[in-house]
């Protein structure tokens, strides 16, 4: 698995685990597959922000199957 903090590294139809705006305290993550990037960044520390394909929006902790 690969830590969500590079943008390059993302791309939609990637499989991911993000952590929900809701989940930020407890760390619950989500499995999901990326539909859109939101942040135009290259880096950022906590994870790149996504929007997955259903619809539910966080930060990227790890990315899945690399």
């Amino acid at each position: 698995m690969s830590d969500g903090t590079l943008r390059s590294s993302i791309y939609p139809g990637l499989a991911v685990v993000i952590v929900l705006k809701e989940d930020q305290k407890t760390g619950k993550g989500t499995q999901g597959f990326v539909k859109d990037i939101l942040m135009n960044i290259p880096v950022h520390p906590r994870g790149i922000k996504v929007r997955l394909e259903t619809g539910e929006v966080g930060r990227v902790q790890y990315i899945l199957g690399s």
